[in-house]
């Protein structure tokens, strides 16, 4: 009996092992181009619109599939839609290193965003059946908020050293090599997990989200040369009555890819909104970081890396950690307290000037990092706990749409501020349009805050 529970424990610990690195490996490919972005561009000869997608090209990916990839793995099983996700990783890495042009690296970016949806839905998914007990739950959630901040801070240093060894090409080598690394892992080690067939897939509500996001993410960067044109206004307004649409068809399907009943829980809105002022708030910032210590201070891609890692690996520490705070602090208290947390380090970082060090950045950063990490595991806890057992993957989906799309937004109005400053009034423009990004970053999370705050059923 001792021997079989000794086995029982190193399965979940493999498990745990393999779903966090994928979604180490899913916030890797995120921050792929925070430091490589120069390169990458100039290579291309990306302007700053091609520059803005190729940033948030990943992040709109990921929400525009999160939901579809937790229906099916709630439909389909988890680990098959998990494995698929890795397999798509990998395809769509090798497709970026082969990029001949800026679109085709758009949209590799894009696909990559819909492999990672699958793995960040399906994976968290996967830790709530393997891991039934409250307290393994509490501590696997940790460790997998942990492989959020992980990835984000060995991905900016992990493509600068690839991209000074082999060129910018080389970061999407790499991460192709991990994703089919961890894919061959998975199809020997993970196991079989029970589907819940339903009905067939929504896939025209899924075909509506994906359009609808894409509209409003293109009016958002065609906003960088004015919004008084009619091209992004018929973006909007396309974007607007695509999103409608999904809105009836989620009403009416049998089998939708969220349940739009969900939203009558304080629970679930309060975690769902918590995850989008995430997304639009703190991480939509830090992804930005990087452009400013380069253009602003001259700073090398890989010593910006380096610099945010004091907020990147700061968060994986206080991730680890939650679980040793009061069990009588809730997951609703830590998402008030970490979004507020945030909007303080974002607005430490307002107003740089010219003879500023990147060292001005650390406190923000390292206060960013470590309310960044307690915000992570409650919404890990929060994103399965606020569903039915039978539904944690769209609860893992839907969590983790609201964070993609959140910064996906949040990424493309950053960058088009900082840009259109730039195209103004050079350097100093520059710095304008950061700190209008500070402030509207920061709005976003205190927004939050105040959200969860009354959100009570």
């Amino acid at each position: 009996m001792e021997l079989a529970e000794r086995q029982a424990g190193a399965d979940k610990a493999l498990v745990l092992t393999i779903v966090s690195g994928a979604t180490m490996l899913a916030l890797m490919i995120f921050t792929v181009p925070l430091t490589t972005l120069a390169p990458t561009a100039d290579a291309l000869a990306a302007g700053p619109g091609a520059q803005a997608w190729i940033l948030s090209g990943m992040p709109l990916g990921a929400a525009a599939g999160l939901l579809g990839a937790g229906a099916l793995g709630d439909n389909h099983g988890r680990r098959l839609v998990f494995l698929w996700g890795l397999a798509i990783m990998f395809a769509a890495s090798l497709a970026g290193a082969l990029a001949p042009e800026g679109l085709t690296l758009i949209l590799s970016r894009v696909i990559q965003g819909v492999g990672s949806a699958a793995v960040l839905a399906c994976g968290l998914g996967l830790l709530g059946q393997v891991f039934a007990e409250t307290h393994e739950r509490i501590r696997a959630t940790a460790i997998w908020a942990a492989g959020l901040g992980a990835g984000v801070a060995s991905g900016p240093i992990f493509a600068s050293a690839l991209t000074m060894a082999g060129g910018w090409r080389a970061a999407y080598v790499g991460t192709a090599v991990l994703a089919v690394a961890l894919l061959a892992l998975g199809r020997r080690r993970l196991p079989d997990t029970e589907a819940s067939p339903s009905g067939r897939v929504d896939w025209l509500g899924s075909l509506l989200l994906v359009g609808g996001l894409a509209c409003l993410m293109s009016a958002l960067t065609e906003l960088r040369i004015g919004w008084a044109r009619p091209l992004p206004l018929l973006l909007g307004a396309a974007g607007v009555a695509l999103l409608a649409g999904f809105v009836v068809v989620e009403k009416r399907h049998r089998n939708p890819i969220l349940d739009l009943s969900l939203f009558r829980h304080a629970d679930f809105v309060g975690a769902t909104v918590a995850a989008f002022a995430s997304g639009a708030g703190i991480l939509a910032l830090m992804t930005l970081v990087p452009t400013l210590l380069q253009r602003f201070m001259g700073t090398g891609a890989l010593a910006a890396a380096f610099v945010l890692l004091g907020w990147s690996l700061t968060s994986v520490v206080t991730a680890l950690s939650a679980r040793w705070l009061p069990a009588g602090l809730t997951p609703r208290a830590m998402m008030i307290g970490g979004l507020v947390a945030c909007a303080a380090a974002q607005l430490m970082l307002f107003g740089p000037e010219p003879d500023s060090s990147a060292l001005r950045f650390l406190p923000g950063l390292l206060l960013a990092g470590a309310a960044n990490g307690i915000l992570n595991a409650a919404l890990g806890r929060q994103a399965v706990a606020s569903v039915p057992a039978s539904r944690t993957a769209m609860g893992s989906g839907a969590n983790n749409t609201a964070r993609y799309l959140g910064s996906a937004i949040g990424i493309t109005l950053g960058a088009v501020l900082i840009a259109h400053g730039e195209e103004v009034d050079g350097v100093a423009g520059l710095v304008t349009g950061w700190d209008q990004a500070v402030v509207l970053s920061a709005g976003f999370s205190l927004l939050g805050a105040l959200v969860v705050a009354v959100a009570r059923d």
